[in-house]
């Protein structure tokens, strides 16, 4: 007979898992939604939450908020993974909450997590049962909505972000693991105040990944004068090199790309500097930020400096001629030009508007004089009569004459600021603009 006594198995689960808050008031951050007073709170304690799409980041509860909402509703808990659930996944779960509720009187709360995996068809599959009160549907993604969910589920559901927890949740978690049943109790661990400050970093906002680490540095822990301990020493051997999020083609990307170009928009080259680097950290192409280099010359710096569309090709040449070590330099060094240069956006400003005009407008024919003659009878039809040479006259400038199409012969596109370069541009489009009045003045005989 065996001497092991099975009721009593000890439980293999992961810390991550042990710790799952079973009480939302033992829920860790997401203060802005779950605080006290917050309608979201009191929805989930009265047992009467609607259907809801929780946005936010790996580890920030949203697998625990969902078992929570069915806990306080007294609902069948049913889970699907978009990453491995088809549409007969589906049909079973619907079958089950309709099962559940005939049967028994209790509602489902079907939880589909990362549900942004699933195409427009699976997602639509879900609207007819959340209708008619089937069960009630909590999805969760770590991709933008707007972007990622259909409208007619966005119609249907209310999102709710969640954010990347604070040191101060994350020390929490730390401290209620070390002293938990459940969790690392039984081994009577000190954790000294900078390994808890480290291993909050190394969490960098996510829960899971704080305690899948706390739990490695449990395994690895030393014993120093009768005491579990764990040091900076410990996490030594548990903590990766920090890697910065970077979800290539995801929410993170854009972020800190947008970041990027912000900043350096916003002449603010220190904070481009580190957005750049950042996207190193996080394995980002440094070609991408050297493309988007190229747009912010021209977007928004334009003729203020036009330099800056040469410097930024240049650092891109160079990045492809010597490789990384060299071009990513060369690359930052372009960043902080860039980012230190005279802005203005005017260029884009006005492309924008002339194509608007171009596409919106009619078709209006080229004016007889500017037309191409280079036939005898094109030129009997008149057509580039009149045309006025601009190198033989003053200036090599034909004041006065128009090179539009006579229905808008006054539109303005180009604006150019007082900034950088675009100041001298501005003083000289000025000025010609002075010897048109004054020709025109002359051709009508005004004073």
């Amino acid at each position: 007979m065996s001497n092991f006594d099975f009721n009593f198995a000890p439980d293999v689960r992961p810390l991550a898992a042990r710790m799952r808050p079973k009480n939302l008031s033992d829920y860790c951050g997401q203060q802005h939604l779950l605080a006290a007073d917050k309608p979201l709170h009191q929805a989930i304690i009265q047992g009467r939450c609607h259907s809801l799409i929780l946005w936010g980041p790996p580890g920030t509860g949203k697998t625990t908020l969902a078992e929570l909402i069915a806990h306080h509703a007294t609902a069948e808990f049913i889970q699907l993974s978009a990453v491995t659930a088809g549409i007969k996944d589906i049909r079973d779960s619907v079958a089950a909450a309709k099962n559940t509720l005939q049967s028994q009187g209790r509602r489902t709360l079907l939880f589909v997590d990362e549900i942004h995996r699933f195409n427009k068809s699976q997602q639509d599959a879900f609207l007819p049962h959340i209708e008619d009160g089937t069960f009630l549907f909590v999805g969760a993604t770590t991709e933008n909505p707007s972007f990622a969910l259909n409208n007619a589920i966005l119609s249907r559901t209310r999102v709710y972000v969640l954010k990347s927890l604070e040191t101060e949740d994350l020390m929490t978690v730390i401290e209620r693991a070390l002293n938990a049943e459940m969790g690392l109790k039984s081994l009577n661990i000190t954790m000294t105040e900078p390994a808890r400050l480290a291993l909050c970093t190394a969490g960098d906002g996510d829960a899971r990944k704080l305690l899948n680490l706390l739990e490695q540095a449990a395994d690895l822990a030393k014993m120093e004068h009768g005491q579990t301990l764990i040091d900076a020493e410990v996490l030594s051997h548990v903590l990766p090199t920090h890697l910065a999020k970077y979800d290539k083609g995801g929410d993170e990307f854009y972020d800190l790309i947008s970041a990027f170009h912000k900043s350096v928009r916003g002449s603010a080259p220190d904070a481009a500097l580190y957005w750049y680097c950042r996207i190193l950290a996080g394995g980002g192409d440094p070609l991408y930020v050297a493309r988007r280099l190229l747009a912010i010359a021209t977007e928004d710096i334009g003729n203020a400096d036009p330099r800056a569309m040469q410097v930024a090709l240049n650092a891109w040449d160079i990045f492809q001629r010597v490789g990384p070590s060299e071009g990513e330099r060369a690359i930052a060094q372009a960043t902080l030009y860039l980012a230190s240069a005279a802005k203005s956006n005017a260029v884009y400003t006005a492309f924008n508007q002339a194509k608007q005009d171009a596409t919106n407008l009619p078709s209006y024919p080229v004016p007889e004089h500017l037309r191409n003659a280079p036939t005898s009878m094109m030129k009997e039809l008149g057509y580039g009569a009149d045309y006025r040479y601009a190198h033989n006259e003053i200036g090599a400038y034909a004041a006065g004459e128009n090179y539009f199409p006579e229905s808008i012969k006054d539109t303005q596109y180009y604006q150019p600021t007082d900034r950088g370069l675009e100041k001298q541009i501005k003083e000289k489009l000025d000025y010609l603009s002075q010897l048109n009045q004054h020709s025109d003045q002359k051709r009508y005989g005004h004073n």
